[in-house]
């Protein structure tokens, strides 16, 4: 299993001071971030697309590609594009120059994105959500395709055989699309045999077992091999010395983000009983000892049997410092652990299949 860290770049009152630290401040800790996960050798680090003063990072490529000069081995995703409200072609050279620049380590994870801030600014209609997301998947999977492109939509002028450049130094550049709770996402992906990332964020993990399945029943209904398209599961988490230190760290930040979102949403807010709930076993979240994250990741492998997982540590104004002590333990306590254990349970699978 391949375990990795994404964040939004969050930039939000300390919950403690109420002092907010820069813009350029926050970016400096996100390159340190990103630099830290390489060195403790996790596999995957992710930065998303938000167009809002609560989040640093509006263009996830641009991040990304001053990561792929100052680290060496660890891969690099966007954690998402919104592709709805941008364009595919700008998209495709962006991350194909994070390819160049990384040798080889970029990915896109295109999804159509929780916030809605992006249209408007981009002059989308949020009635075309669907089918703008839709049309420029399209484009985008025709930009990997093929290096000169003829193609024709409702929503961005055409292309006549014309050459995208740079081509990327992987081929195809790898495509995830990102998946929140609606079933037609996770089919679409598995038709389109792309690797889906699941985001689960609130709720019992069992609830989206369903959409491991839709995913993988629709990759073989179009033909494709359900066992070569991966998937991820992307939750919140943090992890400390111990169970007490995590939930204490976490807690108010956590809830001064979530609570902040939920009054937009018509959330009731989080209190500490909801957030303890959350850290059990069958809570959505993965704060704990590395010894909690270790066997929650393990109890959500025997229902998903997924490939990758990603933690967002960065819920809410968590001290630097701190943020970097669990991005320590997640690589070097946690991860380790979890590769060895999941490879033995994938070699007890392989003798049971083949005695049976």
């Amino acid at each position: 299993m391949e375990l990795g860290i994404y964040t939004f770049g969050e930039l939000t009152p300390d919950p403690a001071t109420g002092a907010t630290i820069t813009p350029a401040e926050r970016m400096a800790d996100l390159l340190e971030e990103i630099e830290l996960a390489d060195a403790v050798g996790l596999d995957v680090f992710g930065v998303g697309e938000h167009h809002r003063p609560d989040f640093v990072v509006s263009a996830p490529g641009v991040v990304l590609g001053a990561a792929a000069v100052r680290t060496r081995r660890i891969r690099l995703t966007s954690a998402v594009n919104v592709l709805s409200s941008d364009d595919p072609v700008r998209v495709f050279q962006q991350f194909a120059t994070v390819d160049l620049l990384s040798k080889g380590r970029a990915e896109i994870m295109a999804g159509r994105g929780s916030f809605i801030e992006s249209f408007p600014l981009f002059g989308y209609d949020l009635h075309d959500y669907d089918e703008l997301f839709s049309e420029k998947l399209e484009l985008l999977l025709a930009l990997r395709e093929s290096e000169r492109v003829t193609w024709s939509g409702e929503h961005r002028a055409p292309l006549d055989d014309r050459g995208v450049y740079p081509r990327p130094v992987q081929e195809p550049l790898p495509i995830w699309i990102a998946v929140g709770g609606t079933p037609e996402s996770a089919i679409r992906a598995g038709s389109l045999g792309l690797p889906m990332a699941l985001g689960i964020i609130g709720g019992l993990p069992e609830r989206f077992a369903p959409f491991a399945e839709l995913h993988r029943r629709a990759a073989a209904e179009a033909g494709h091999d359900p066992a070569e398209i991966a998937l991820s599961i992307n939750s919140h988490g943090y992890v400390a010395e111990t169970s007490e230190q995590a939930a204490d760290d976490a807690f108010a930040p956590f809830a001064q983000m979530m609570n902040k979102i939920g009054q937009e949403r018509g959330w009731r807010p989080m209190t500490r009983l909801d957030f303890d709930a959350s850290r059990t076993r069958r809570g959505a979240n993965f704060v704990g000892s590395p010894q909690d994250v270790v066997e929650k990741i393990l109890f959500q492998y025997e229902i998903f049997r997924h490939d990758r997982f990603l933690l967002q540590i960065t819920v809410g104004a968590m001290p630097h410092d701190k943020v970097m002590r669990s991005i320590e333990l997640f690589g070097n306590e946690v991860a380790p652990v979890v590769r060895e254990e999941v490879a033995r349970r994938e070699a007890a699978d392989r003798r049971g299949a083949t005695v049976g």
